[in-house]
């Protein structure tokens, strides 16, 4: 009868979020997955990297015409080492019910 108490009880917790009883919880899971999947990418850069990429994309405010060349080099670099195809093809497996090949998640032979 645990699970009924627990059911009633968030039930009841739901009831001051607005929209929360109406997210589906594959949505809000696969969210969570991807979230944590981003973090592991970001993590690759150490302090002061995450700091300095913050701090560029702020300045250029999501357009990359706002920064200097040798700022738009920077940010180049920072986002390179983030593996962004990597982090790319690790979420759409996470999310496609069939596994995709290891080229499109890894790059082609030659680049590994």
């Amino acid at each position: 009868m645990a699970g009924g108490l627990v059911n009633w009880t968030v039930g009841r917790a739901a009831r001051g979020v607005p929209g929360l009883r109406r997210l589906p919880v594959l949505k809000l899971l696969a969210a969570a997955e991807l979230a944590m999947l981003a973090r592991d990418h970001v993590l690759l850069l150490d302090r002061g990297e995450r700091r300095r990429l913050f701090e560029l994309v702020r300045i250029g405010r999501g357009r990359r015409r706002n920064l200097s060349e040798p700022e738009r080099d920077e940010l180049t670099d920072l986002v390179a080492k983030m593996e962004p195809r990597l982090l790319a093809g690790h979420a759409v497996n996470k999310l496609s019910p069939v596994p995709i090949p290891r080229r499109l998640v890894y790059g082609p032979r030659k680049s590994r």
